[in-house]
């Protein structure tokens, strides 16, 4: 069975950190481009970090980059999410996402940023 387990959201202060994690199981996680999405209320789902299935290329949406690292432990089925400097505007539900290089693709049930003094 497939699971993608999201951690680590919460209440933060502006300017403040948050690191989440993705938990994987049921499918070979090494091969798989790993995701971080984010949802706001009433706006779309939006890519905000993606990295290759060795590490080797890593992409950021242009609202995040300088504040947030992606990361993961393929030894460990684990993709991280480092979030710095945050701001009102990253407060949204972050999904985390598996992409195959055949089409294959697995979502989390999403965790919740609220970034609010």
């Amino acid at each position: 069975q497939v699971q993608l387990v999201e951690s680590g959201g919460g209440l933060v202060q502006p300017g403040g950190s948050l690191r989440l994690s993705c938990a994987a199981s049921g499918f070979t996680f090494s091969m798989y481009t790993m995701s971080w999405y984010r949802q706001a209320p009433g706006k779309e789902r939006d890519l905000v970090a993606r990295i290759t299935s060795a590490g080797a290329a890593i992409n950021y949406a242009d609202s995040v980059k300088g504040r947030f690292t992606i990361s993961r432990d393929n030894a460990k089925n684990l993709v991280y999410l480092q979030m710095n400097s945050l701001k009102p505007e990253d407060t949204a539900v972050y999904y985390c996402n598996a992409a195959a290089p055949w089409g294959m693709t697995f979502w989390g049930k999403g965790i919740l940023v609220t970034v609010s003094s």
